[in-house]
């Protein structure tokens, strides 16, 4: 599944091409995603397109009539901006195409990605209006974190993985930043020091500005907007590591299921 860095590494690869762009066509190729494309879209025909940002795992273009569409990749989905008289791919299903000449296109096999209107206040949209701060801002630091983690006593890693608690930070990244925060993923999120939680806030803004800048993370699918991987999967230390010696300590990398989700962590370094 793209997370946050493969988001946002897809934003700022759309970016160039779409802004300020006048929108001539829209065309939908298959209305059956995870919430069905409202037919609303094609009135965004003749508008221009005044900026490009991301909240979460949303793509969010605020038009020139201040109306917003809410883009979301899902599973596995893919943004791509071709040349307009490009051959559709399989699996094609929403297209804006450009006056620029250009067509930015959602493809996603599994359908669970999403294109929404989110009126004049996206931040009130349902979707987005009980998400937690985003992770690389100044609002998101250890102290918010042992303020929210009181009298909590899930695992601190499903804790960072809660979008209510802070966005963006799915499981690779999370096992990753504990890993160099020396925290055990199943430790209760309520017995963590406010020392440990400042640590932790710091290596989770590490590690996904590691990401962004190394262009996402190839797993599976994804596929960035021109076509290459991310290649931040080399820097991994524990996710998919398993049975695999430890970098830091030669001890052998563990998992456990947390959450329903795999967890890697080296038993040694984490506590």
């Amino acid at each position: 599944m793209p997370e946050l860095p493969e988001v946002e590494t897809t934003l700022r690869g759309i970016t160039p091409w779409v802004l300020n762009q006048e929108i001539v066509a829209i065309n939908v190729y298959n209305h059956a995603m995870r919430w069905p494309i409202p037919t609303e879209v094609n009135d965004l025909v003749g508008l221009r397109i005044e900026q490009t940002y991301r909240r979460a795992k949303y793509l969010i273009l605020r038009l020139s009539n201040q109306q917003h569409l809410l883009l979301h990749l899902g599973m596995s989905g893919v943004i791509r901006v071709v040349e307009a008289d490009t051959e559709l791919f399989k699996h094609d299903h929403f297209e804006m195409v450009l006056h620029n000449g250009r067509a930015l296109r959602l493809n996603d096999p599994r359908r669970f990605g999403c294109v929404l209107m989110a009126g004049h206040k996206p931040e009130e949209h349902a979707l987005l209006s009980q998400l937690g701060p985003e992770p690389l801002t100044d609002e998101f630091d250890g102290g918010w974190l042992k303020n929210h983690a009181k009298n909590k006593q899930l695992a601190v890693k499903n804790f960072i993985m809660n979008n209510h608690v802070v966005v963006g930070v799915g499981n690779i990244y999370a096992a990753e930043a504990l890993f160099l925060s020396g925290i055990h993923p199943s430790r209760a999120a309520h017995n963590i020091a406010l020392k440990r939680y400042q640590l932790l806030a710091n290596n989770i803004k590490q590690v996904l500005s590691q990401a962004i800048m190394a262009g996402g993370t190839t797993l599976n699918d994804f596929k960035n907007t021109d076509g290459k991987p991310g290649y931040f999967k080399q820097h991994l230390y524990v996710y998919g590591r398993q049975g695999m010696p430890c970098f830091k300590c030669g001890s052998t990398i563990a998992n456990k299921v947390i959450g329903q989700r795999a967890s890697c962590y080296c038993p040694q370094c984490q506590t």
